[in-house]
């Protein structure tokens, strides 16, 4: 099991909000931006989960609602970006991780590029149960609801064409590309659905584990279908696999999950990021 150090969350714990609905500064690194989904108040929105780098204070924070197209420039950040901003407790989700962002607070410090220089900010992080942080959300509604899971085998990856937006996801988007807004300097534009829909199956650490499914809600995997839109179906599923499985699924990477609930479902997770640095090469024999 994964060895942790001195200054690393007790994943046993609680994680409880701050009192007050005030705003506070965080610095944390950015390490999930999940695909948008439809919203009627702000178009569309996406959650994005980081890491505290408050050393007094360490654990998951999920940043929501965040509109990231219209972001400022200034503004846009990406995956393994450390920011700051202010941010406070969304008293409307009971998750513990839960902030609203103030977005026109936020800086980008810097960029942490590659994976030697991210996972010592992960390491400690890594879990190796999914069953038991299921089984924790079902027993405490303030259980965590964010992680990092290693699992012991991935056993596939399942692609299916998206059904298009449910009636009611459509009429949110109708809604906002409707509406007038005095700073708009651009029509707004319907948020599009991907072709794909896509789910990981694998086994965690937990000796009783069955198969864990769970879509795929990362950023990427939607992005990556729009680049290649070109393409047709076959083309299309081809491109998705050969980097959601041939690549970060590979036998010589350390893959990891990225994994949440969301406040509608809180006893279901999803994969909203991988994880897939290189496994270190076996030493020499003595």
């Amino acid at each position: 099991m994964t060895q942790n150090s001195l200054f690393s969350p007790d994943f046993g714990t609680i994680q409880s909000k701050p009192l007050g609905p005030h705003y506070q500064p965080l610095r944390v690194l950015i390490t999930v931006k999940a695909a948008p989904n439809p919203s009627e108040t702000y178009g569309e929105t996406v959650c994005v989960a980081a890491l505290n780098l408050d050393l007094n204070n360490p654990g998951w924070i999920r940043l929501y609602p965040i509109n990231y197209r219209e972001l400022d420039s200034d503004s846009r950040f990406g995956k393994y970006d450390i920011v700051r901003l202010e941010a406070k407790p969304n008293t409307g989700d009971p998750r513990a991780e839960s902030w609203r962002p103030r977005i026109d607070s936020l800086v980008v410090e810097k960029h942490v590029k590659g994976w030697d220089r991210r996972m010592p900010y992960l390491e400690d992080y890594v879990e190796e149960s999914m069953c038991e942080l299921i089984q924790a959300v079902h027993q405490r509604p303030g259980a965590r609801s964010l992680a990092a899971i290693r699992p012991k085998e991935i056993l596939g990856i399942d692609i299916q064409p998206h059904p298009g937006w449910t009636a009611e996801e459509q009429t949110k988007i109708h809604r906002y590309v409707s509406q007038l807004d005095l700073f708009d300097s651009e029509p707004r534009t319907a948020l599009q659905a991907p072709r794909f829909k896509g789910w990981y199956r694998y086994r965690c650490h937990t000796a009783t584990c069955g198969t864990h499914r769970q879509g795929i809600f990362d950023w990427e995997f939607v992005a990556l279908q729009r680049r290649f839109d070109d393409r047709d179906d076959a083309s299309l599923v081809q491109v998705i696999r050969e980097k959601f499985w041939d690549l970060m699924c590979a036998s010589d990477r350390d893959t990891i999950f990225y994994v949440g609930n969301q406040q509608a479902h809180p006893r279901s997770f999803i994969v909203l990021g991988v994880v897939y640095p290189r496994r270190p090469k076996p030493g020499p024999r003595s």
